[in-house]
């Protein structure tokens, strides 16, 4: 396990911290998907905050498919999306323990590294052709300071090289560790993550070369160069948050 120090005494809103709690709360009370959960209110006196940060903090769990809110009936633990599906995984994984997100990006260094494998040998033109676009929108995204379309070109490219790999095991798990993945960067770190975009935009080159060339363990390679390099990134920001003084 990589042994990064935990920010633990660094500043959070109390809201974040509610939505870590909400998710330790559903483990701990082994809620599963479609079980019904405490009301807000409860939630608040559990918490030992207000009814208010604990409304905060079900948005953004909301907003991320770890629960779900019915008009009048309540709150819900997120249906089950599938055999893969986050319903499974979202009730071990927080998004906010540095231990469950390395280990993510373990789990995804290995998933990117066949799916690019496999795309270098299966990939039919069409898919290289999708490959290739969300390439150019990535590039395009990050030379003209469009942080959506960099995300837009990012996301399609993952997915693109994950349908060429003609698995679709390898394409679930592949789209359900990137959504963990974005919970952890919008909770824990608010978005911040992502300043090796430049090395990404040719990171992503360089697997597609690799893929059109047919060549899977080149496809391999640089697939793990990029996995290794966005979690550089994000250790990198940890560390400045730990040591950075105080505002």
């Amino acid at each position: 396990m990589i042994d990064t120090p935990r920010a633990e005494g660094a500043y959070r809103p109390g809201y974040e911290v509610a939505a870590e709690q909400v998710l330790e709360l559903i483990g701990r009370l082994r809620l599963r998907p479609g079980d019904r959960m405490p009301t807000e209110n409860e939630l608040a006196r559990q918490l030992g905050t207000s009814r208010t940060v604990v409304r905060e903090a079900v948005k953004i769990l909301s907003a991320l498919g770890r629960v779900r809110a019915q008009k009048g009936r309540g709150l819900y633990v997120a249906d089950d999306e599938g055999m893969l599906g986050t319903g499974r995984w979202a009730s071990f994984f927080l998004p906010t323990d540095l231990d469950h997100v390395y280990m993510l990006f373990e789990f995804r260094r290995a998933q990117e590294m066949e799916t690019s494998r496999l795309a270098a040998r299966r990939a039919t033109p069409v898919e290289l052709g999708e490959i290739e676009k969300s390439v150019a929108v990535c590039r395009y995204g990050f030379d003209n300071g469009r942080d959506d379309l960099f995300n837009e070109g990012d996301d399609a490219f993952h997915t693109a090289v994950a349908t060429a790999s003609h698995n679709m095991f390898l394409q679930i798990a592949v789209r359900e560790a990137r959504r963990l993945q974005a919970q952890s960067s919008l909770i824990g770190m608010r978005g911040s993550v992502g300043g090796h975009a430049a090395k990404a935009v040719e990171e992503h080159e360089a697997i597609y070369q690799a893929i059109r060339a047919g060549d899977p363990e080149a496809a391999a390679r640089a697939a793990a160069t990029h996995i290794d390099n966005t979690l550089e990134d994000y250790r990198r920001e940890i560390r400045q948050r730990i040591f950075s003084p105080a505002d």
